[in-house]
Parts: structure tokens; C-alpha cells; sequence
């Protein structure tokens, strides 16, 4: 059977079709869930295998990216969620899911007295930015992105996409628990090391997305469930079908699946 998916869905959330489109090409049965269903018991977490929350506006970004939406996260839906992590389920956030992920604390997942602050927070350019990057993923502890070897293209749409952490030493601990997914890189694959656009929000060491010590649950602030069909890229006569995001979405389908 296939492996259900359930896509978060809040006020201003405007890229769940999206993510949708992606799992059901990867292999998955996706339902897209308002929040109030879920709060009321008209849906329930476990009927699925995997959580989505995909990117947006959630509540207009009020209070700052994704703030609103960890705090929906944290007081109605703490267990649930935890429940999802703590059973290896596979879970991704995605732009302003993203954001929801790090500011509830589910990401970076560190427990005390190890705990790494970190927030995703304005862009360096200081303003919005809506433009195609290149990913390198890099991490084998992360279940989407492990095996993967072939860059990924997608677009980015976010003014607070900037990955900070209180010192940098919490930044180079994640790299060394493998918990830096993937990275912003020059179109050839080298290292962006920190240069606009290519790292189009300043994210210290070109972070693109992290995952939990688990590996289980993944954040980044790209689009990749954006180029999952060769034609949605702008220069899609021009190019061969290298550089989709579905791969990622397909690892995500095929763990669940064998869960």
C-alpha cells in the first residue's frame, strides 16, 4: 500500500498543493489537512506515515516567519508531533515549515544541556529574495538525503531564510554530527562559501536545510517540491533532467514505505 502523507495546511499557507504534487509523484497518498480538523479530532496523526509542513505564509508570517505556526505546533499539536519523531516517522518542513520546525525546537533537535540555539532570521540582503539556487545534499545521517549524489536546482522564496546559531562552534557541531543536510553551491558544484546570490540569505556555512540527530526530520528553505518535472525549470529546453528535487521526496516515500 501506498504510505499516507499528511500535509499541514494554515491560514496563509499557499505551497501545500505543491508538496502535495511531489508526494504523489514519488509514490505517496497525500491529504491536505487544515489545522482546525485536526484540532477538533475530525483527522488524526496516526493514520499517516508521513508529516509535511510545507511552505507559505502561515498567518501572514504575524509575530515573524513561522512564529504562529510553532506556537500552534507546541500547544496543540506537541505529543502528536513528538510522537511522529520520537517513532522515526519521516518528517519535513519546507520555507516556512521550515521555520516552524526551528522555532518550536524541533530542529535542530539537539536535547539539553546540548542544546544549540539557533533561528532562521533575515535575509543579509534585506530583502526578499525569489530566485533559482543550486544544493549540494551532503548528509548520510538524514533520511532524505542519504545516497543522494546529484545536485539539486530549485528556486528559493523567503525574506527570513538565514540560518543563525548563537556561536559559531554550534554551527561546526552540526556539521560534525552530520546534521547539515544540504548546502547552497555555485552552479558547478563547488562551495558557495557564503556568496550572494548563491547563498542568496547569508546562512552560516551555506546552510540550506539541517536535520534531528535522527536523521528522520528534515528542514530546508528551498523549493524543491518546484522542479519536480523537467519543463518547471525556466531554462528547461536548454537543460537535461539533472538537478530535480522528486529524488528527495522519493527517499522520504520509500523509508516510510518500508517502515
Amino acid at each position: 500500500m501506498k504510505p499516507k502523507a499528511l500535509i499541514l495546511k494554515a491560514n496563509g499557507t499557499n505551497r501545500d498543493e505543491d508538496a502535495a504534487a511531489a508526494l504523489r509523484l514519488a509514490g505517496a497518498e497525500p491529504d491536505i489537512i487544515p489545522l482546525n480538523l485536526l484540532r477538533n479530532g475530525e483527522r488524526h496523526f496516526e493514520a499517516y506515515q508521513l508529516l509535511i509542513i510545507p511552505g507559505g505564509f502561515s498567518y501572514a508570517d504575524a509575530l515573524g516567519a513561522g512564529k504562529l505556526l510553532a506556537l500552534d505546533l507546541n500547544n496543540y499539536f506537541a505529543d502528536q508531533v513528538n510522537e511522529f519523531v520520537m517513532r522515526g516517522l519521516p518528517v519535513l518542513g519546507i520555507c516556512n515549515g521550515f521555520q516552524a520546525l526551528v522555532k518550536s525546537g524541533i530542529l535542530p533537535g539537539v536535547p539539553a544541556p546540548n542544546a544549540i540555539p539557533a533561528t532562521l532570521t533575515f535575509n543579509q540582503s534585506g530583502h526578499f529574495e525569489c530566485r533559482w539556487v543550486t544544493l549540494r545534499p551532503i548528509s548520510q545521517r538524514c533520511l532524505w538525503t542519504r545516497g543522494l549524489n546529484d545536485q539539486i536546482t530549485c528556486p528559493v522564496a523567503h525574506g527570513e531564510g538565514n540560518f543563525v546559531v548563537s556561536d559559531p562552534l554550534h554551527a561546526l557541531a552540526l556539521e560534525q554530527a552530520d546534521q547539515i543536510a544540504l548546502r547552497y553551491t555555485l552552479a558547478d558544484g563547488t562551495p558557495a562559501n557564503g556568496q550572494y546570490p548563491e547563498n542568496p540569505n547569508g546562512s552560516i556555512l551555506d546552510i540550506a536545510g539541517i536535520c534531528n540527530p535522527a536523521g528522520n526530520v528534515l528542514g530546508l528553505m528551498p523549493h524543491p517540491e518546484d522542479h519536480i518535472l523537467r519543463h518547471q525549470h525556466p531554462h528547461w529546453t536548454r537543460r537535461t533532467n539533472k538537478g530535480l528535487g522528486l529524488s528527495l521526496f522519493q527517499n522520504g516515500v520509500q523509508y516510510a514505505t518500508e517502515c
